[in-house]
């Protein structure tokens, strides 16, 4: 299955995307896409309520804003300098193990919602990254089992304010859990819906311009041993998001300088199969001021 959400920002609307294309609105199967969702086999049981509710559900047409594809996850854990090309454009090497940091859930956006510039920002960057949903409670997993806690995958960019990331004390979460700096989406794929996780084409643009083209073959770490990985240090909730590392191109790497990104660029992004994204930089605007 294929699953969005849409409407305005925290009153979103469950659908899914159905085999002839259409968006159908899901609202009536009383649920929306969040860690009880996942914990309780939710996708096989809105499978199964499809097959007996899809005529009467609501063709959307036009989605207007689509919200990030999971509601409220417990947390955001990403993976640093997964592949090997961007280690090296970062001059940085490559790690005996996986780095681990995380967003902050305040972060998440929908996948086509403006992106502000934090305030004093100098150095926000882009990375497109494929992120896997976790489907039940992983504490001590081995890696041969990790594929039994797969949600599904979506696509992510995880945005940077590098000077904030690496110059203020090297504490990466500081330039990576800003508002908006999470954009998710615009589906969540099942398992069943991605034919080989390790041969996904990511790509991203900076006004129009290719600036990232990689592909999940080159990931150092692959997922079964990030979810077991990460479940010796901590327990991944249903609905928790791995977000698993961005192939070189990002601005932090650009030769002979750094290239940042300022108010009215667009970033357009995606990911075989699981659909694309487009944001447009807006600056940071002081919310007690009118």
């Amino acid at each position: 299955m294929k699953l969005f959400r849409y409407g305005q920002s925290g009153k979103e609307r469950p659908g899914v995307f159905s085999e002839d294309k259409k968006h159908l609105d899901v609202s009536a199967f009383g649920e929306d896409f969040d860690g009880n969702f996942f914990a309780t086999n939710g996708a096989p049981r809105l499978q199964q309520w499809m097959r007996q509710n899809e005529k009467s559900c609501n063709n959307i047409g036009v989605l207007g804003r689509i919200g990030p594809s999971i509601k409220n996850p417990s947390k955001i854990v990403c993976i640093g300098l997964n592949y090997s090309d961007h280690a090296t454009e970062s001059n940085m090497q490559l790690p005996p193990e996986p780095i681990i940091f995380f967003k902050s859930t305040t972060a998440i956006c929908g996948p086509n919602d403006p992106v502000i510039i934090p305030r004093n920002s100098r150095k926000t960057d882009w990375e497109v990254e494929l992120a896997v949903v976790i489907g039940k409670k992983a504490s001590y997993v081995e890696e041969k089992n990790a594929p039994d806690h797969i949600a599904g995958y979506l696509l992510h960019n995880d945005y940077s304010e590098r000077e904030f990331q690496i110059e203020r004390s090297g504490q990466w979460v500081k330039g990576k859990s800003c508002d908006t700096f999470a954009p998710l989406g615009p589906y969540l794929n099942t398992p069943d819906e991605v034919k080989d996780v390790n041969n996904l084409r990511l790509w991203l643009t900076v006004n129009g311009k290719l600036m990232q083209d990689g592909n999940t073959k080159n990931l150092v770490f692959k997922i079964p041993f990030l979810i077991s990985y990460i479940s010796q240090f901590m327990t991944l909730l249903p609905g928790d998001i791995i977000s698993t590392g961005t192939p070189p191109g990002v601005g932090l790497g650009q030769k002979p300088v750094p290239v940042y990104l300022k108010p009215g660029d667009v970033v357009e992004l995606g990911i075989d199969g699981l659909g694309s994204a487009k944001q447009e930089l807006v600056s940071w605007k002081d919310p007690n001021k009118k």
